[in-house]
């Protein structure tokens, strides 16, 4: 009965740690819900969508002016004298013209469509379309900036976070050295120098904990500002911190930012709207024609239903041409022209900055991943030295400094090892960002 009830309390403590522990992974953000999160939330990228939206509208408002436009006006004319209405006029017995009200109200309509602009319209709707498409690919550039953003901060709370607990791994060893120390010093084995050593070390040490833990706090509200949460809230992140060999190749990193950029597609665009103010400069060389109808009624009532009113209608075909404009419409072209080659000039700009950044980043990426079996087998180095200076510090064969000379080095080695890592996932992840590429 005992057993059976000991049992039971063992499954109870298990089923109570699992709920806790699982209670608390799911307080700690992994990567792809902090990314989540700063998408939700990020300013930037609402107002590049919103620009969307508003681009959207500019390209319908270019649209409408395609189509027939109609314009209406009434009017109250009020004169000191009555007069006729209109072409009518209305006559006496003898045959004298009368006046036939001071009140005069009069409605006139205008429908208006344009038939030939010298192609004007079609290009200024292309380059509002063109707008649009470029605020679409600004979204996708606004995304890959924030994503790698939070995939920088969240690798920096990680790397802040071992820099911590090495830290305090390093007071752990000043402290137990200290006492190695005292103990010597009481027997007198050692000198007084020795334990003043060890007290410093110490000192020092736990003045660089409470400095990589300032550190740590820093990186966390920065990540905070950066989900647009309080900048004092509780942070932690699931430990991701670790080195998985990458498998990308320059040549074909090369190959997909250019093929994938979203800001190439952009500037690529940019151009094709340059191109189309080119066309809309030089419709100014071509007749405009346009077909219009008019209705107008005058009335001496409110109502334009009097006995006296008048009313016309008219179908007019209107050619517009420019004869002279001392030539300003040749200087806009030229104007417009130059536009192109400064578009194609940033296009072709850009690519060469890419082509750059992909390479750097490459290159960084690489730089950190071998400075990680650099720093593995430096921390197992230093943990050697420090056992060797230890057992010799029993035996008196070495001192007190080489003792905290080796237990620096070991720390100094776990933070290379730590940085690197961090530093070859932060490269990872901005030559991601290079080459175009989501996360994940």
């Amino acid at each position: 009965m005992r057993k059976n009830w000991t049992v039971g309390l063992i499954l109870l403590v298990i089923f109570a740690g699992g709920t806790a522990w699982g209670q608390a992974s799911k307080e700690a953000l992994t990567l792809e819900e902090s990314i989540k999160i700063a998408l939700e939330k990020n300013l930037r990228l609402h107002a590049a969508r919103e620009e969307v939206v508003g681009s959207e509208y500019r390209r319908k408002g270019a649209k409408t002016d395609f189509f027939p436009r109609w314009t209406g006006q009434y009017s109250y004319t009020r004169y000191n004298d009555p007069v006729n209405v209109g072409s009518v006029q209305v006559t006496d017995p003898s045959g004298r013209v009368l006046s036939t009200s001071r009140d005069i109200y009069d409605l006139t309509t205008t429908v208006s469509q344009p038939l030939f602009t010298g192609g004007s319209l079609l290009s200024n709707y292309r380059l509002k379309k063109y707008g649009v498409t470029i605020s679409k690919a600004d979204v996708e550039t606004v995304k890959m900036d924030i994503i790698v953003q939070v995939r920088e901060g969240y690798f920096n709370i990680l790397r802040a976070e071992k820099i911590v607990d090495v830290a305090k791994q390093a007071v752990t060893q000043f402290e137990a050295q200290l006492e190695v120390a005292k103990a010597f010093f009481e027997v007198g084995i050692t000198p007084k120098n020795d334990l003043l050593q060890s007290e410093v070390r110490l000192a020092n040490a736990r003045q660089a904990l409470v400095s990589a833990e300032n550190d740590l706090a820093l990186a966390k509200s920065s990540f905070n500002i950066l989900l647009r949460r309080d900048i004092n809230d509780s942070l932690s992140v699931v430990d991701i911190l670790k080195y998985k060999p990458s498998v990308l190749r320059l040549e074909e990193s090369l190959e997909e930012a250019l093929r994938q950029r979203p800001e190439i597609k952009s500037a690529g665009l940019k151009v094709s709207q340059a191109k189309e103010d080119v066309k809309i400069a030089k419709s100014g060389f071509f007749p405009a024609l346009n077909l219009a109808g008019n209705y107008n009624r005058f009335s001496e009532e409110l109502g334009l239903n009097g006995d006296y009113t008048s009313e016309r209608w008219t179908i007019q075909a209107l050619v517009t041409i420019t004869l002279g404009d001392w030539g300003k419409t040749g200087y806009k072209v030229g104007e417009n022209k130059v536009k192109v080659t400064q578009a194609e000039d940033s296009r072709v700009q850009l690519i060469e900055g890419i082509i750059l950044e992909v390479k750097q980043d490459y290159l960084n990426m690489l730089t950190a991943e071998r400075n990680i079996g650099v720093a593995e087998k430096s921390i197992e180095q230093a943990e050697e030295n420090l056992r060797m200076n230890e057992e010799r510090y029993r035996y008196q064969v070495a001192t007190a400094t080489d003792v905290l000379d080796a237990v620096v080095l070991l720390a100094q080695a776990r933070v290379n090892y730590y940085s690197a890592l961090s530093d070859f996932n932060i490269a990872r992840a901005r030559l991601e960002r290079a080459m175009g590429r989501m996360y994940p």
